[in-house]
């Protein structure tokens, strides 16, 4: 696979749980300040459009939804 490929999947992962989670963009801000990761919505909802996030930021954001797995494939 191509990088893209690569980053269209985590991105694809990553807006999945959100979704599972019911957590917008504005209440991931709030989640991620609760656990001591400051980030701006623009710059999450720009991560995420992008695909490109480190492995850090992903583990961040499923912490910080609640999430005790991530499904790699249906």
């Amino acid at each position: 696979m191509a990088d893209t490929e690569w980053e269209a999947r985590v991105k694809g992962l990553l807006k999945a749980e959100l979704k599972r989670y019911s957590v917008s963009y504005a209440q991931l801000v709030d989640k991620l300040a609760a656990i001591g990761v400051v980030d701006s919505e623009p710059n999450i909802r720009n991560k995420l459009s992008r695909g490109k996030f480190t492995a850090v930021f992903l583990l961040q954001c499923l912490e910080a939804i609640g999430a005790s797995s991530l499904r790699l494939r249906d």
